[in-house]
């Protein structure tokens, strides 16, 4: 069975709001290497439409740095699933919409033959979460305390406290620590 994997950044009070946390090359060779192991990544619109057109418009542009243009290929060479009720067609041909079951549908997905998935963003993976469906947590803590903005599984009630495993640590130059983390 394909692994649900949920990465995110977070500050070190919990703040996952994209416009509080810092990117680097550094970062963006952690993701690559994450995309690497995923050929499918789920989101809900608002990340979608973050991350769609933008990377693939990236993987074009030679004007860009390498390490961008990694990321933005690696990124593009994934398929995409985006659950959402109000976005009636996708920008590209590797992303499908969905609009059933999310419960169903990623029960399906990893029933699938493949590599892991990767689920990104807030409300997706706070309601995977909760449904008990996420195998590992791919957390970038940032040193920063933004104060404000969404919190990661703010207003998410789960069934019974969930103890993880730390599988791997990798700090950063920049005083971000990568950590992952898996279901017993």
């Amino acid at each position: 069975m394909r692994k649900l994997i949920y990465a995110i950044n977070i500050t070190l009070d919990g703040c996952c709001d994209h416009t509080k946390v810092v990117g680097s090359d550094e970062m963006l060779q952690h993701y690559t290497q994450l995309l690497q192991e995923v050929d499918t990544q789920v989101f809900g619109r608002k990340t979608y439409q973050l991350m769609v057109p933008y990377w693939p418009d990236v993987a074009k542009n030679p004007s860009e740095t390498q390490v961008s243009i990694d990321f933005a290929r690696a990124f593009d060479a994934t398929n995409r699933i985006v659950f959402s009720r109000s976005l009636h067609s996708a920008e590209d041909t590797k992303t499908r919409i969905a609009r059933g079951n999310l419960p169903d549908e990623i029960l399906k997905l990893k029933q699938e033959s493949g590599k892991s998935i990767l689920v990104g963003g807030v409300d997706i993976p706070s309601q995977l979460i909760q449904l008990g469906l996420v195998d590992e947590y791919r957390l970038v803590v940032q040193p920063i305390l933004a104060g404000e903005g969404r919190r990661l599984l703010q207003g998410v009630s789960l069934p019974e406290k969930l103890r993880l495993k730390l599988v791997e640590s990798k700090f950063f130059e920049s005083g971000c620590v990568a950590l992952r983390y898996s279901k017993p």
